[in-house]
């Protein structure tokens, strides 16, 4: 079956890695050492990027279980920082979708992320709505890996498992991917990505990202 669409994940895919500065402001806030906030601030993660806690309780409940006083003006700095600091992007692999979509590729995101990281997301970054459709976990209650996250995505871009690839940061997804037939790399840079891509013969097929520089 031909190549019909590119799925990206959007968190070390199309993005780049968290920007430094809000993280620091972020344990910062917390008064946490920074091994500590760490720990906290992912046992809950996968809840809060299934929708089974929003931008408030999943800061409500790292401060519980830290043990550290939450106030409506810490949470708005928390959610605020906790939001920028995703917004560094990956600017080869943005520019490499918009010429994948001006190729006539269908195009999608499909990500596990939190309600107000989404906001922030949609709102400073104009070029997310061009993609055919964009896959946010929060607003579906399920989160990568559950295969339903990977149907429903093919499903809004209309294509079929073997006509889509899907391209995320953790092995984990890409194995859920292969379940259900969709072809998956891992990204790892943009040259391993170019290296997967000809390794699939899709010289001329589709257009390449350009080559990392130095």
């Amino acid at each position: 079956m031909a190549l019909r669409a590119i799925i990206f994940d959007y968190g070390k895919v199309l993005s780049a890695l968290p920007d430094a500065e809000s993280h620091t402001n972020l344990v910062a806030a917390t008064g946490l050492d920074d091994a500590v906030f760490e720990d906290h601030y992912w046992a809950h993660r996968h809840a809060y990027d299934a929708g089974e806690l929003n931008s408030h309780t999943y800061w409500e409940k790292i401060a519980a279980d830290a043990g550290f006083p939450l106030n409506d003006e810490l949470r708005r700095t928390l959610i605020e920082q906790d939001s920028r600091m995703w917004g560094n992007l990956n600017q080869p692999m943005v520019d490499w979708a918009q010429k994948l979509i001006a190729s006539g590729m269908r195009v999608g995101v499909l990500s596990n992320m939190g309600d107000a990281t989404r906001d922030h997301l949609l709102r400073e970054h104009a070029w997310l709505r061009t993609f055919h459709h964009l896959t946010w976990s929060c607003e579906l209650l399920i989160a990568k890996p559950d295969p339903a996250i990977y149907q429903h995505t093919l499903d809004k871009l209309g294509v079929t498992a073997d006509e889509a690839i899907f391209i995320d940061d953790i092995q984990r997804n890409i194995d859920a991917a292969k379940t259900l037939g969709i072809d998956g790399i891992l990204f790892t840079g943009v040259d391993q990505l170019r290296t997967d891509l000809a390794a699939r013969n899709l010289q001329g097929v589709i257009p390449f990202p350009d080559r990392q520089e130095d």
